[in-house]
Formats: C-alpha cells, structure tokens, sequence
C-alpha cells in the first residue's frame, strides 16, 4: 500500500511540476487585481505538465479556473468568514482565490500567486450583490474536498477524439452523486453558479408552444474555456500596454521589426 502512495504522490509531484516561464506574461497584473469583483472566474493558461495536456485536449489557451472571494472583509457572512480562517492563516488584507488543484484538493489560495501567469478576467453578467456572495458561500462550503482524479481522467477521455472505448462506459461524468466529496477546478465553479441559476452554456430548446426552455449543462463537462466561450461571461482583459492613444501600438518597443519568433 505504501508502495502505491508513493507512486501517486510521484505522479502528482511530476504532473503539478511548473516549467520556467519563457516569455513575460502580456497582462497586467496590478490593474487585473485592482479592477477585479467577487465571484469573477479567473482563467490561468498554467505552466504544469498537465497544464499543457489539458491545453491541447480542450484546444485553449486556458487549463485552469478559480473563482475570486475577495479580502476576508468582503464576506458578510461571519460564519463564512471563519471558516476562511481555518483554511488559510495570510493576512486577511489578502486578496483571495478558490481553486481545486490535484495533489492539494479544494483550497484557498492569495490572488498573488498568480500574478507571474497569463490569466484573465470572465466577469458574470449583471450577477446581483446577494447571488454573487451565494456562489461564494457554496465554494466556501466546499472547502476540503478533495481533487477528483477520476473525473480529470473520465473528461480528458471524453474529450479526446480517439474512441477507443464507448463514452459513456464505466464513466463518472454522467452519475449523480449529490454526496461526492471530490471535485475539479471548473466543475466547482460551474455547480457554484448553478446553485443559483446562473446560466454559463445552458442547452436551449423550444416546447410544443415555441417557448424557449432552458437546461444547465452537466457540471462535470465544464472545461476552464467554457467561461471564456459564454456568452454570459464578460471578458476583461488587462494588457501590460494600454493603447488608448491613436495609433500607440506603432511606438511599442519592438525589439526587430522583421524579427518573427
């Protein structure tokens, strides 16, 4: 048995491994952290093993999700608030993130961790004070939990174009499981906004009268672009230059105009 924890605990340690960053990130990430609201989802392009592998089976820039709760002072609820504490001991002018991550589970995390990635802002649109701080309080009440593998497994399998085996087929991406204690990034955020019927890429359709129904989609399909692809979601980007001036982006400093890498 200990021979198996080792080796999953060599896995996670070789997949969550960061690779150095090669380029500087384009956004900026003091006006992104000085702009951005509670409940807005960050995306992270990521810079692990299975960053990349996520990337590339999903075709986006973006492998990771994370939903902003903000500092400790922004959550009204004073239970709430403690249970912030029990989980993290920063300071609590820290700005803050919720996020599942493998080999660590469900977590909260300071918003600075991320301020060396390329990330950007999905906003909810015309989300209200009290559902915005609803979703917050269902991620909170989900702290703990641990990453589901199988499910990270089950996706990425379902996702391949490959069909080796029937999609559907000793699956978890298709059971309900209201007492599951596992889950990943997307798919907790995904069930945070459903709590409180927020649409993200609902499945529309028309009833005998032409009236319009809509369904929420299955929570485990949730990848991080979904939020990006929503039309729900505003997209709000900080670049590390700002060319509101005519014509700026001429003045950039290239370092060779003929230079393509």
């Amino acid at each position: 048995m200990k021979f198996f924890e080792r080796l999953q605990q060599w896995m996670v340690g070789y997949l969550m491994a960061e690779m150095p960053r090669v380029n500087i990130p384009i956004c900026d990430f003091d006006k992104l952290s000085y702009e951005i609201r509670p409940a807005d989802v960050l995306l992270v392009e990521g810079r692990t093993r299975i960053s990349s592998f996520i990337r590339m089976v999903t075709q986006s820039p973006w492998s990771h999700s994370v939903l902003y709760i903000g500092r400790l002072h922004d959550i009204e609820h004073p239970i709430l608030r403690q249970k912030i504490k029990d989980f993290y001991q920063g300071e609590p002018t820290e700005q803050l993130v919720i996020e599942s991550l493998l080999g660590k589970g469900t977590i909260i995390s300071p918003l600075s961790r991320y301020q060396s990635e390329h990330i950007r802002i999905c906003r909810p649109n015309g989300i209200s004070k009290v559902d915005s701080q609803n979703v917050i309080a269902y991620a909170i009440d989900r702290l703990g939990y641990e990453y589901d593998v199988r499910q990270i497994v089950d996706l990425l399998r379902f996702l391949l174009p490959w069909k080796i085996f029937p999609r559907r087929w000793r699956s978890s991406l298709f059971s309900e499981d209201s007492k599951s204690t596992r889950q990943i990034c997307s798919t907790l955020i995904a069930e945070a906004f459903r709590a409180v019927q927020f649409p993200i890429l609902p499945i529309i359709k028309k009833d005998e009268q032409q009236s319009i129904q809509l369904i929420h989609g299955n929570p485990k399909l949730f990848t991080p672009k979904d939020f990006d692809y929503s039309p729900f979601f505003q997209i709000i980007k900080y670049p590390i230059f700002t060319l509101s001036e005519e014509a700026l982006y001429r003045h950039l400093p290239w370092e060779d105009n003929d230079k393509i890498v």
